[in-house]
């Protein structure tokens, strides 16, 4: 089995919005949800703490998202459990409570919270030499839309908190950019906002922004980009895929490309609520991570970005993968392409590896400081060492 870098989890949002204990194995959530029918994926959850030590999933980034949308009332239902808030105030508070839980975790020992090189590289080593089910998960905090930045200004202060990663908006619009299922570019904020995230050296994970707001961010952040789950437009027509030239652009850059694991972005055929799982394979995956190993000329700008349980279960994941354990899978699909040891593994963690060793900036000490870290809208609380609404899921 090989070990497994997953560019995008929505773990602290998974728990707290479906109530999931995710410290637990992964048929006992499932059981406990068989009876529930809020959502199309109750009972059919991929992703726990241990499942993902049994799958070999050993670090991974980790999201705190919340959505603003005004005047939403956000009642529980399919889609919208807990996603949707109001104001930034309040989308605020709902990602430090999911700051806050990421912290307990950390202190019970079921994950490792990470934030600079020389804790991530102790964390690799120990999982290349201890038995899996006795080292806790990695987890890189990043955030999935910037609804709880109140102001640009307080980037700094999420630094602090142990932010290392940040998208910059989800579907629709905010006050920095647009994002999937609509069209338009960044906002004077949306470029305080980047510019914030430079003086940090914070990573701009480009997934979800709309392609004028993409091709704004590319050209004015000068710090390291990646997408984080992301498939290929060439393969599934779609804006909430990336065309060959942005790609192009992300590898020119040095970043990576996270495959995700949603049927809905894997086969241009399948459709939600009338398609069988049947419909689209893990083959599917291969064809996209091999489109973009194509348009680089090589493995190494392509990683594994699953983002399962983001807001759906096994009934929108491709056949053959029941449980995140299954991405294990992908290693003898990618052989069968004439993909060889070394590129299994650069896609399995290599070059998220690599990206994460070169871009992480600090020395992780803030990570499990007390709480009372600044958020005031204004400077960083502490000096840094180098001086149109679519609601949707994924």
């Amino acid at each position: 089995m090989k070990l497994i870098v997953d560019g995008h989890l929505d773990l602290a949002w998974n728990a707290m919005s479906f109530g999931r204990d995710i410290t637990l194995p992964l048929d006992e959530i499932n059981r406990q949800e068989a009876s529930l029918a809020d959502n199309p994926g109750r009972g059919r959850a991929t992703t726990s703490l241990p499942e993902m030590r049994r799958g070999g999933v050993m670090l991974c980034l980790a999201t705190l998202m919340a959505r603003v949308r005004p005047h939403a009332m956000s009642p529980p239902g399919p889609l919208r459990i807990n996603l949707d808030y109001s104001s930034a105030a309040m989308a605020f508070g709902a990602a430090q409570g999911q700051l806050a839980y990421y912290r307990l975790l950390d202190e019970q020992r079921h994950i490792r919270l990470i934030g600079d090189g020389e804790t991530l590289d102790k964390h690799w080593r120990q999982c290349s030499t201890a038995p899996l089910d006795e080292v806790p998960v990695g987890v890189i905090l990043a955030m999935e839309g910037a609804g709880p930045i109140v102001e640009p200004a307080q980037v700094g202060a999420w630094h602090v908190a142990g932010l290392r990663c940040l998208n910059v908006v989800h579907y629709g619009r905010n006050r920095y950019a647009v994002g999937t299922g609509d069209s338009g570019p960044l906002t004077s904020d949306g470029r305080r906002l980047l510019r914030e995230m430079e003086r940090v050296n914070m990573i701009l994970d480009t997934t979800h922004l709309s392609d004028p707001s993409f091709f704004d961010a590319v050209d004015c952040f000068g710090g390291p980009v990646l997408a984080s789950h992301q498939n290929c437009r060439a393969l599934v027509p779609g804006d909430r895929q990336y065309s060959d030239e942005q790609i192009r652009l992300l590898i020119e850059r040095g970043g990576v490309i996270g495959v995700m694991m949603d049927a809905l972005m894997l086969s241009p055929t399948w459709r939600k609520g009338y398609s069988e799982r049947s419909e689209v394979g893990l083959q599917a995956v291969i064809d996209h991570v091999d489109h973009i190993c194509q348009l680089a000329g090589n493995c190494r700008h392509v990683a594994l970005g699953s983002d399962l349980d983001g807001g759906f279960g096994r009934e929108q994941c491709p056949e053959g993968l029941d449980t995140i354990a299954d991405l294990q899978k992908i290693d003898g699909l990618l052989r069968s392409r004439g993909y060889g040891d070394d590129d299994v593994d650069a896609l399995f963690h290599n070059n998220l590896l690599r990206f994460l060793n070169a871009n992480l900036a600090g020395t992780g000490a803030e990570l499990n400081e007390e709480p009372g870290v600044n958020f005031a809208a204004g400077p960083a609380a502490k000096p840094l060492s180098d001086g149109a609404e679519v609601v949707q899921d994924n």
